[in-house]
């Protein structure tokens, strides 16, 4: 393997603004850039969620890190910069700005950027949807922004849903007023934006009413031709299948024909499932072009979801060479160590309905063929976790395949990423080291340690650091 060009070198972390309150700039961007190699700063700037903006979720299970203030943050969530009022005068979403009392006052962007140009350091601010109640993420209970109600989904029942809709013109501008702002507004090289919602159809798949259907939604069917009234009737008839399935009825043909047999009875849910996916990636498209018409020189990453891998609807779906359409760079979420956990929780959902007639035990390998994985068996794969010599190595190339060449390619490497069980494979420094090596030895161009700083072993960080050093980029 040729050692990487360091002038082209992107070592990047994310990282809380909690992170800096608690251990001060300065140490934190020493110990970053001197005892790791980071070059590349990914701030989280608005958040409610624990996993982008606050300590350690999962210490229950992995402890406290070796870094920072051992205990829980009361954490409230919103916006850590200083939002300038006139960028959203075109949304009714204006007051969000974080209520933590230790960001009284304070800018992350503004108290970061001066000591990470000192160092020659990179700044982006790390955004990603869904932003408020996300599962698994850390979640503040109570999101104190007033109005926010007013713009959630409205699932196929007629009930709000737990997230805003994305096709709401005030929910969407207010995104698009974030991204301005703060593109306008501070010394940044670009952003990373991360676009993890989930479709109607894979709503479906977990057990959950598909939405959204809001008059936002309909009008802007209608205005491609969909027809409303059957579409509502094939997705009743669609969703009933799933929970007849997931409840254990039989089905004469078996779960996965009679699956297709009602979707090609319904094919409306297909032509809805395309207008949402095309509205999703819209939202991508959009913030990239304001991104760029705020400044062309600013860099627009993409933070792409693991679950793109780990599911064959999404995997056809979000195709790498259309992606490159509207990024500079691409970053494949790979957090090895709990990825085996992760992958068991998105199959199961395909083995509780359209796979239910299959063991999962003999499903994983044909499963493993079809989305180019090489890992542990069924029985085994949470325990172990997945390899970064195959799985990270096989993701990066992939992804580079995919990509064509159009952009590079920066593996998002897992560091202590949160568990869910105790039974998890944890993170190890030989797991990051060896990582780092297989992302340039598939031709990766840079990594992103992820998800949080905040929770990250330093002792594990060393482990990239060894890595790094061997191929001179530290």
């Amino acid at each position: 393997m040729d050692k990487p060009d360091k002038a082209q070198k992107f070592v990047g972390i994310q990282i809380s603004p909690i992170s800096f309150i608690d251990e001060g700039v300065d140490e934190v961007l020493d110990t970053l850039q001197d005892r790791v190699g980071v070059n590349v700063l990914m701030v989280g700037t608005v958040s409610w969620l624990g996993l982008k903006v606050g300590r350690s979720i999962s210490h229950h299970l992995d402890g406290w890190p070796d870094h920072g203030v051992p205990e829980p943050f009361s954490m409230k969530g919103g916006a850590y910069f200083h939002p300038r009022p006139e960028y959203y005068a075109n949304t009714s979403i204006t007051d969000f700005r974080s209520k933590d009392p230790e960001m009284e006052g304070i800018d992350v962007l503004d108290m970061v950027i001066p000591e990470a140009r000192a160092r020659g350091m990179i700044v982006m601010p790390e955004l990603m949807e869904p932003v408020l109640k996300y599962a698994g993420h850390g979640s503040v209970n109570q999101v104190e922004v007033p109005g926010l109600p007013l713009t959630l989904e409205i699932d196929v029942f007629g009930r709000r849903g737990p997230e805003p809709c994305t096709n709401n013109p005030d929910y969407r501008t207010w995104w698009s007023s974030l991204i301005e702002d703060q593109c306008r507004n501070y010394d940044i090289d670009g952003l990373m934006w991360c676009n993890e919602r989930r479709s109607p159809l894979d709503l479906m798949i977990q057990g959950e009413a598909p939405a959204c259907f809001c008059e936002h939604c309909l009008r802007l069917a209608g205005l491609r031709g969909i027809a409303v009234e059957p579409m509502h009737k094939a997705f009743l008839e669609v969703y009933e299948y799933f929970q007849r399935a997931r409840a254990g009825e039989e089905f004469a043909d078996g779960a996965l024909v009679e699956f297709l047999r009602v979707l090609l009875r319904n094919p409306e849910v297909l032509i809805w499932e395309r207008f949402w996916l095309e509205r999703s990636k819209d939202l991508d498209r959009e913030l990239y072009g304001i991104v760029k018409w705020c400044n062309p020189n600013l860099e627009f990453g993409l933070n792409v979801w693991n679950r793109n891998h780990f599911n064959p609807f999404r995997k056809a779906q979000w195709p790498w060479d259309e992606q490159t359409r509207y990024s500079d760079w691409v970053k494949p979420i790979t957090y090895q160590h709990q990825s085996g956990e992760i992958y068991r929780k998105e199959m199961a959902f395909l083995h509780d309905s359209i796979l239910r007639d299959v063991p999962p035990s003999e499903m994983t390998p044909i499963m493993y063929r079809i989305l180019g994985l090489d890992e542990a068996p069924w029985d085994e794969v949470v325990g172990t976790g997945m390899d970064p010599d195959t799985y990270v190595f096989g993701q990066c190339a992939d992804a580079i395949r995919g990509v064509g060449g159009k952009v590079p390619v920066y593996m998002g490497l897992g560091v202590d990423a949160p568990r869910t069980r105790p039974d998890q494979a944890a993170c190890t420094p030989d797991i990051v080291y060896r990582s780092v090596l297989a992302t340039y030895r598939a031709g990766g161009r840079g990594v992103i340690f992820s998800p949080n700083y905040a929770s990250m072993k330093l002792s594990n960080l060393d482990g990239a650091a060894r890595a790094l050093e061997e191929l001179g980029l530290k």
